[in-house]
């Protein structure tokens, strides 16, 4: 397999383990037109903070959870500014530190920076995705052949699925050699083995549902007729032959084509009622096409029309509706665009996740869709820059409350900052982190699933009971904890098993184990995502 090399790719192949892992503070939640200082439990978030970190962040709790991504990252023209700001530990890299990233004749490595940026959020963003999630990327002619080839390495070739083009514009640009109208959405998945790891049709439009009816009161319903005939190619001696209508017409075959059924298959149709000849029974025979009670799909093209899911110039001016007339974003998304990425990879009740989320126009698809057909879709949106609370979060709450002359949409979100790193730079725990946060962490790490309130009254250190394990963790910031018959005794839950973390063990292994006890030393043996 070809694979793409540049300047710092051996410094970050593996970078996004050296990132620190960071707790979430929660700031405030949106509940339906409301701002709460308490957490709205709606499972919607918007963090502000840089997206590498929030990846990570958001590991132990949604890592192979994820069933889309969407991301718009930086399409790296030479005319647009971005700042290199990973923090790797390397020489070469460093000298990158915060540096803007502009024109080519300015930068003559912005494509190496382009591709150090971009290589570990992808690695993470694998993480995240569920077995049968679907990566989508927006990107332009000056990075999508090296994105193509990084994703190859990430996801591996076989789950690559294709390259959709959007068309973001429908006027002429006069003032460069070339008018580009065109952008790219790349697309993988995480396991094409997953059974639901599929690109699903799309819903019919109302025009497409207009052509069924059922002029001839047909007891399955409503269809629509389609040919009956193929092109004689691809058919068999027993396909060719004059078909004799039930009123006695004689329908002979067109020149270069077949019928689509054998005589007996054909005959047996017609008897059916599964073969029209209009209402007069004179016209052409042509098969029916069922409805039936559900709606058919229609296969994704590679190629979406502005007239489908909008165009930059439709999204501007929709965010200008948005914030009463002000151009707050230059090259924003149109909802609808998302939409047809959402529709195509997921179900009603999953995850979305937006790491280069600008002016939120995820969370809007998100919404929209949910208030369409009742679905429970939640997003993550992730932003680094200062406008994610005054145009991203805000943009989202118009959303839900409306706008303009557009009822909202109802819903909830949470908006977080990145906190402290959980881990100080000698890997042991920072105490400068809220202990409930540390708790959280170690269930999660355990379990995979949030930690609540525990119903049986044991000690402090109790987190909860999972599949019939009890975990305890036995920590104090200010002192040393051990693991002895003392805190044994203090052990309150019924479990087939005991995790306890503690900073000793002053018990043997032999009793441990006839207790069905596993100590788990802190902070050694704390799982670092």
């Amino acid at each position: 397999m070809p694979t793409l090399h540049w300047i710092g790719k051996e410094k970050v192949i593996n970078h996004h383990l050296d990132v620190p892992f960071k707790v979430l503070d929660h700031q405030y939640g949106f509940d339906n037109g409301t701002q709460v200082s308490a957490e709205t439990g709606s499972g919607n978030k918007i963090i502000h903070g840089d997206n590498l970190e929030a990846l990570k962040a958001l590991l132990p709790e949604y890592e192979g959870r994820i069933k889309c991504i969407y991301i718009d990252p930086p399409y790296n023209t030479g005319e647009e500014s971005w700042v290199y700001n990973d923090n790797v530990n390397h020489s070469q890299l460093k000298k990158w530190l915060h540096s803007v990233v502009g024109k080519e004749g300015e930068d003559f490595s912005r494509h190496d920076k382009w591709l150090s940026m971009m290589y570990p959020r992808l690695k993470l963003l694998y993480k995240l995705l569920s077995d049968d999630g679907i990566v989508f990327i927006s990107i332009d002619d000056n990075e999508v052949s090296s994105l193509k080839l990084i994703c190859d390495e990430i996801f591996g070739t076989s789950n690559f699925i294709t390259n959709f083009i959007w068309e973001k514009r429908t006027n002429r640009e006069n003032r460069k050699e070339i008018s580009y109208r065109h952008d790219y959405v790349i697309s993988y998945r995480k396991n094409k083995l997953s059974k639901n790891a599929t690109i699903k049709p799309l819903k019919m439009t109302s025009d497409a549902l207009s052509r069924y009816k059922n002029p001839d009161n047909d007891h399955r319903g409503a269809w629509k007729s389609d040919p009956a005939t193929a092109q004689s190619g691809h058919g068999t001696g027993d396909q060719f032959y004059d078909l004799i209508a039930p009123n006695g017409n004689v329908h002979h075959l067109p020149s270069g084509r077949c019928w689509v059924y054998t005589n007996p298959v054909m005959q047996d149709a017609i008897t059916d009622n599964r073969i029209w000849f209009g209402k007069d029974g004179n016209g052409v025979p042509r098969i029916k096409t069922y409805l039936n009670l559900k709606e058919r799909g229609l296969v994704p093209e590679t190629i979406w029309f502005s007239a489908d899911v909008g165009t930059n110039e439709i999204a501007k001016n929709q965010l200008k509706d948005i914030f009463n007339g002000l151009a707050v974003f230059q090259t924003p998304k149109p909802p609808n665009l998302i939409e047809r990425i959402i529709q195509i990879s997921t179900d009603p009740d999953s995850i979305i996740l937006d790491s280069f989320a600008g002016s939120g126009t995820t969370a809007h698809a998100v919404l929209n869709l949910n208030k369409q057909d009742g679905g429970n879709r939640k997003f993550i949106l992730v932003e680094m820059e200062d406008y994610a609370e005054t145009i991203t979060a805000e943009r989202v709450r118009r959303v839900i409350n409306g706008y303009a002359d557009k009822e909202g949409t109802g819903g909830s979100f949470d908006y977080y900052e990145l906190g402290q790193p959980l881990f100080d730079e000698n890997g042991d725990l920072n105490e400068a982190v809220a202990i409930e946060k540390i708790r959280n962490y170690i269930f999660y790490s355990e379990t995979k699933t949030p930690l609540k309130p525990a119903e049986n009254k044991d000690n402090i250190y109790f987190l909860n009971l999972f599949n019939d394990t009890a975990y305890y963790f036995y920590y104090e910031p200010e002192g040393l904890t051990s693991l002895n018959h003392e805190f044994l005794s203090t052990i309150r839950t019924k479990a087939g098993q005991y995790v306890i973390y503690a900073d000793n063990c002053l018990l043997t292994k032999d009793f441990l184990t006839k207790r069905n006890t596993i100590f788990k030393k802190i902070p050694r043996d704390i799982t670092r995502f």
